[in-house]
């Protein structure tokens, strides 16, 4: 499970280019699932529909949430849109170019499994072997309306004894695959197409606009990571001085065990400054409102203003180690 756990925090935490990995292999394990199912038509009129869409269908749609699952920017773009403007107003433009580049990238492997399964044909001959019309086929013209559609239903069934050596079944069955076939040559030369246009006419349009819109989209991804780790380690150095301080209630028993604790010099000495002033509850969930609700302008040359928040902790008794403020300005900003 942790195993599992810290594979999952890989992928969430990866590059681009590593989520274009991730695309690939999804779409690889979207053709080995395909080739390693036992398609087993049901061969009954109400059921053949169902079943041959669903198959072709479902898997694309599990398969394009796992893409969202494990592409990070989907959390980061969706946190970015429904954030309070505060002090730095939404682009529109950098969420729009997150998102086409979320969707592009999860729709990669549903895409390959839907163009496998109509080359293959198997789900098009199920679900659309009882819709043939039987006067076009010798062999289900000189039948009941209901024993052709019982007849047509059986078509993906070759051990099926009545139509095991029958023309007519094979026919049917070329005629749908011919059909399925063609549909997802045709789907397969669109996508290629469509590529080769936005890969050659990009140039075309401004690239200035595509430009910052990438890289606001990957300043916001970072901007993100790097205040998760600032986040995990400010906890980490308050979760340690509780302990300490729990530790020094309980200084008596503590001597009776013959532990030894540090002297308060030295171990105050170099986390004060890392926790900057933020000594308790309160101020760590008005420090995370904040971020919330206020993030910083994008405009470093105002590093040297100090947040609200900052000033307030300014005049706490505690908050006396001023020179780490100015040495941090993006510690300051948030």
């Amino acid at each position: 499970m942790d195993r599992f756990r810290m594979i999952f925090q890989y992928f969430q935490s990866s590059s681009e280019s590593v989520m274009n990995g991730i695309c690939g292999l999804l779409a690889l394990a979207s053709v080995k699932m395909y080739t390693s199912f036992d398609f087993s038509c049901p061969c009954l009129p109400q059921y053949n529909m169902a079943y041959g869409l669903g198959i072709m269908f479902v898997p694309p749609i599990i398969l394009f949430l796992c893409g969202l699952i494990l592409n990070r920017q989907s959390l980061v773009m969706l946190e970015e849109w429904r954030r309070p403007p505060g002090r730095r107003k939404k682009d529109l433009a950098v969420i729009r170019y997150m998102c086409s580049s979320i969707m592009q990238r999860a729709m990669v492997a549903p895409v390959v499994w839907i163009i496998v399964t109509l080359l293959d044909g198997k789900c098009l001959i199920c679900a659309f072997s009882g819709s043939m019309d039987p006067e076009k086929f010798v062999g289900f013209a000189n039948v009941s309306t209901v024993q052709a559609q019982q007849l047509l239903a059986k078509v993906p069934c070759k051990d099926e004894e009545l139509l095991s050596n029958s023309t007519s079944r094979k026919a049917v069955s070329r005629y749908l695959r011919c059909w399925s076939q063609a549909l997802g040559w045709s789907i397969l030369l669109i996508l290629i197409v469509a590529a080769f246009l936005a890969r050659w006419l990009r140039p075309c349009f401004n690239q200035a606009t595509l430009l910052q819109a990438r890289h606001w989209s990957n300043y916001i991804d970072i901007e993100q990571k790097i205040f998760e780790e600032a986040c995990c380690e400010h906890s980490r150095l308050f979760a340690h001085k509780c302990i300490l301080h729990f530790f020094e209630s309980m200084r008596q028993e503590i001597k009776l065990h013959s532990f030894s604790l540090p002297r308060e010099g030295e171990r105050a000495e170099g986390e004060e400054g890392l926790l900057r002033g933020i000594t308790d509850q309160d101020q760590v969930n008005k420090l995370l409102k904040t971020w919330y609700y206020e993030k910083p302008p994008l405009d470093v040359s105002q590093a040297h203003q100090r947040h609200p928040l900052v000033r307030e902790r300014s005049l706490l008794p505690w908050a006396d180690n001023t020179s780490t403020h100015s040495k941090c300005p993006l510690h300051t900003s948030v």
